[in-house]
Formats: structure tokens, C-alpha cells, sequence
């Protein structure tokens, strides 16, 4: 077995190419302690934007009681402004969203939905934002729109607790236009759902309504079975 080298041995050995290579090695190790201090500040950044942020979100809520509703909603959205990035500041964006659609502003509901959506597509508030430009366009009467939207929500966001008010309102709008069966198939579609809540009552509820109000298909019409005439006797 081969003895283990010795450490004054080795350094013997390396001592060459480390003066050959000193510089290399000093400008890696520069290298190494900007990259660490730099993820060290960034992160100490976000934490800090983040504080301030929610510090910012807390004041401002505090507040809005004293403001008008409008006034409340352009200011959830400066503040979702100067603080982009911040879970925060996707809070106060969709704040203001509901603000402005609840003042009947429904082209800036959009608009803050959609920042709101734009900011983290993927995030836990995401379905929420999508469901939120789906009902503004349809407040807007972009019915087309409203649905693909309404749809958008149901399929990529299947799991959340925006789907089952998607569905819902894919069969209101279905039933709105006359088109009962396909309002009737989302209903039942939506009683089944174990996790619609209220929702999934309501959607049985008009599932049973609306199935009255379709005729019944007409039954085929079967043509009597003739037995074949007896031979005359000759």
C-alpha cells in the first residue's frame, strides 16, 4: 500500500504552479467574495423591500377608511408601483383592481388585474388576477372575450378556488344566451365538483331548472311490424 504523502511534501510540489498561477487564483478568489457579497446584499435588498413594503400596505390600509373609494384605489396602485416585485405590492394591485370594479371602473379593473397577473403568473394570487380581467370583461360586455377568459381561468388554473366561479359563470353566460344545454352540461359538471362549495349546490339547483325548460327529444317513431299475408290455397 502506498504511504500516504506527506503534507510539507506536497506543498513542495505545488509550490511551482501555484507562483505560476498566483494571479488566476487571486482574481478567482476576488471572484468567489464579490459574487457572495453580492447575493448576500441582494437578498438583504429583497427581505428589506419586502418589510417596507408590507409596512407600506399595513399604513395604507389603516388609512383607506378616511378616503373615498377611488381614492383608496389609485393609491393601492401607486403603491403596488413603487414596490413592484414585493408580495406585497401583488396584494395592493389586486386591492385596487377590486376597487375600481367595484366603483364600476371596469376598463382600470382590467388594467390592474392584468399588472397583477403580468407581475407572477404562477404565483399563489395568479387565478385570482385571471378571474378577475374574465369578470371585468364581461362588466364591459366583451362577452367572447369574457368567456375565453372565463375558460382560460377552468383550465389553467383547475385546482384553484377560482375555477368553480369560472365554470359558474360559463354556465350563466350560456344560459343568458338561450343555449340551455350547454348551460345545463356546465351546471352538472360543476354540482359534481366536491370542492364548489355553495356554488356547486347553486349550479344543481339550476341544472334541475333549466332541464324542465329544454323539450324532451321527440321518441323515434317505430313502423308496425306487418306479418306476411298467408299463401292463398290454389
Amino acid at each position: 500500500m502506498q504511504a500516504q504523502a506527506d503534507p510539507t511534501e506536497l506543498m513542495f510540489k505545488l509550490w511551482p504552479w501555484l507562483e505560476a498561477n498566483k494571479n488566476r487564483l487571486l482574481g478567482s478568489v476576488a471572484a468567489v467574495v464579490v459574487a457572495v457579497g453580492l447575493y448576500y446584499f441582494v437578498s438583504w435588498r429583497h427581505d428589506q423591500n419586502e418589510i417596507n413594503a408590507g409596512e407600506a400596505l399595513t399604513q395604507m390600509l389603516v388609512a383607506s377608511p378616511s378616503l373615498t373609494p377611488e381614492q383608496s384605489a389609485e393609491a393601492l396602485g401607486k403603491l403596488a408601483a413603487d414596490h413592484a416585485g414585493t408580495a406585497a405590492a401583488q396584494r395592493a394591485q389586486l386591492s385596487a383592481a377590486a376597487g375600481w370594479f367595484n366603483v364600476g371602473r371596469y376598463a382600470d379593473a382590467q388594467t390592474q388585474f392584468q399588472k397583477a397577473l403580468d407581475a407572477n403568473a404562477t404565483g399563489p394570487l395568479a387565478a385570482t388576477a385571471a378571474l378577475g380581467i374574465a369578470s371585468s370583461l364581461e362588466a364591459l360586455g366583451k362577452l367572447e372575450d369574457a368567456a375565453a377568459a372565463y375558460r382560460k381561468v377552468a383550465s389553467q388554473f383547475p385546482d384553484s378556488a377560482a375555477a368553480a366561479p369560472a365554470k359558474f359563470a360559463l354556465g350563466r353566460m350560456a344560459e343568458q344566451q338561450g343555449k340551455f344545454a350547454e348551460a345545463m352540461n356546465l351546471y352538472q359538471e360543476l354540482s359534481r365538483n366536491n370542492f364548489a362549495g355553495s356554488l356547486a349546490s347553486e349550479a344543481s339547483l339550476r341544472a334541475l331548472e333549466l332541464k324542465a325548460k329544454i323539450p324532451a327529444a321527440p321518441k323515434p317513431v317505430v313502423a308496425p311490424v306487418v306479418a306476411p299475408a298467408a299463401p292463398k290455397a290454389k
